[in-house]
């Protein structure tokens, strides 16, 4: 029975799923070029609690527990690890004083309503993972921005997602160059479980009742480190979190 549930509701799911991508697509587009970026922000915070509603479709449920506060006059380097492609909705609301950025694959800067847009004009960068040099100089250039801006770049140091939802090893040449380019960041660990089982069986069905939990973990001046031993921190700590749950 649950499998007959989840093939319909992933259905239903992906037509509100792509309608929603497509209104904001154009909602964005007005935003950027009528208002700028501040408009612009906003309508993609807009459209990730959206994102979230639908996700509600399949029985998914959401809690974000973070028990710090923020100062957002400071740029922030929010290290997660990785399990599904729904991973990144809840970031980017339920952290969205920060202005999350992401650092994504080339091939999804153009074809994907609303994502591709905001991922060429919201600040994030675009990579080769082919290409080495590239993609450490693009990680570089975030580093830069969010220390001018004093705004959040978010990284997934497996570079991959888990599809057990058991954590891979960090690699660290990407998070290195981001602390390197802005050594006076605040890092913030989160700790991401149970949304790979969204992905379990792949794009579709989706797993239907899930409970998706976001956990922001001790946070962590960069400039009161070495870079080998606070990536070696932030992966225990985020190792254990998932662990624990």
């Amino acid at each position: 029975m649950k499998k007959v549930f989840s093939y319909s509701l992933s259905v239903i799911f992906y037509l509100f799923f792509g309608l929603t991508l497509v209104v904001f697509h154009a909602y964005q587009w007005i935003a950027f070029n009528a208002f700028g970026y501040q408009a612009h922000k906003k309508s993609v915070d807009i459209l990730n609690f959206f994102l979230l509603r639908c996700l509600n479709i399949v029985g998914t449920r959401f809690q974000y527990n973070n028990s710090f506060t923020f100062e957002t006059d400071r740029p922030h380097i929010i290290v997660c690890n990785h399990q599904s492609m729904f991973d990144i909705p809840p970031i980017i609301w339920y952290m969205r004083k920060l202005h999350p950025k992401f650092i994504s694959k080339k091939e999804l800067a153009k074809g994907v309503p609303s994502i591709s847009y905001n991922l060429r004009h919201g600040g994030s960068v675009l990579i080769d993972r082919k290409n080495a040099a590239q993609a450490l100089g693009e990680i570089k250039k975030l580093g830069k921005y969010i220390s001018e801006t004093k705004r959040s770049a978010v990284i997934f140091p497996e570079g991959t997602r888990s599809k057990t939802g058991q954590i891979k090893e960090f690699a660290s040449k990407g998070l290195t160059a981001l602390l390197e380019a802005c050594p006076e960041a605040v890092v913030v660990p989160v700790c991401v479980n149970n949304s790979w089982k969204l992905q379990q069986n792949g794009m579709f069905p989706l797993g239907v009742g899930v409970f998706l939990k976001l956990e922001v973990l001790k946070p962590h001046e960069a400039k009161n480190f070495k870079i080998p031993e606070l990536i070696a921190l932030l992966e225990e700590q985020i190792s254990s979190q998932v662990q624990h749950n």
